[in-house]
């Protein structure tokens, strides 16, 4: 009842809401990233959804336009010198992803998931199958970004997004759209180019966050 009918209610109302207080401020950004550079405000790209069906995400575009497509920032070597300076600014405050709001409306996506990945990423997109993560629509804000975000190797992101999928309800959703916020506010676990990752105890973290079906 929850993920059928309660979810994507509070997806549609919560999304248009956003949309229109947040009309000014998009014309204030997509201002400052016309000039700064050419190329266009949005940015879309395809990425894995639900059961594997692919969609164009929307974001601001934070890179000039010479940047490759569809790599993740993460894979690239040289990222810093690919991000324009209010592409930083918005990256780093995670407003570039406000107009995923509209995939939400649309109803790619949903406010809580896992995020949806780049369709060149073959191997996080097949853990995530065999998780079981890509039965449930990906979200703006899920499990492993307020678990490391950029810092978390791939195979745990797949084992986090496995674990919420199995067990999806109100109150997981609720704390982390609470989590999310923090994390945002902190700039926490955000980090641009290659890096290298640690490994965490997966049980033990996604039980903080995670509570099992009622």
């Amino acid at each position: 009842m929850y993920v059928r009918v309660v979810k994507r209610i509070l997806d549609v109302v919560v999304s248009i809401f956003a949309l229109i207080l947040l009309l000014i401020p998009f014309v204030i950004i997509a201002i400052l990233i016309k000039l700064e550079s050419t190329g266009p405000v949005m940015f879309r790209q395809q990425r894995v959804g639900i059961n594997g069906m692919k969609f164009n995400i929307y974001k601001f575009r934070s890179m000039y336009t010479t940047a490759p497509h569809d790599s993740a920032t993460n894979n690239l070597e040289n990222a810093d010198e690919m991000i324009t300076r209010i592409g930083k600014f918005l990256r780093k405050s995670s407003i570039d992803e406000l107009p995923q709001f509209i995939n939400v409306l649309l109803g790619d996506m949903s406010m809580i998931g896992p995020r949806p990945v780049i369709c060149a990423e073959k191997e996080l997109i097949e853990m995530r199958h065999k998780n079981g993560a890509d039965t449930v629509l990906p979200g703006l804000t899920g499990v492993a970004q307020v678990h490391g975000r950029d810092h978390v190797p791939n195979l745990q992101k797949a084992q986090f997004d496995g674990i919420y999928a199995a067990s999806v309800s109100f109150k997981t959703d609720f704390k982390l759209v609470v989590r999310t916020i923090w994390y945002v506010l902190l700039h926490v676990g955000i980090h641009e180019g290659k890096q290298v990752v640690h490994k965490t105890n997966v049980d033990h973290n996604v039980t903080q966050i995670i509570t099992k079906k009622e």
